[in-house]
């Protein structure tokens, strides 16, 4: 069966990082919250959106 590298080489490298944690999932958020202090970047945030009514829900 045929595999796309890309996504291979990305499945490979979130498995990388995941066992540095113990692939613990709170230990990860917190290194991502780490990250995202150090980082120099702009955040952007958007408002949160209203829920859809019932009568405009197809």
């Amino acid at each position: 069966m045929w595999q796309d590298p890309v996504v291979k080489e990305t499945r490979e490298l979130r498995k990388q990082y995941a066992s540095r944690f113990n692939n613990d999932a709170d230990e990860i958020f917190e290194d991502i919250l780490k990250r995202q202090e150090a980082s120099q970047r702009k955040r952007i945030t958007f408002p949160a959106r209203k829920p859809k009514s019932e009568k405009n829900v197809a």
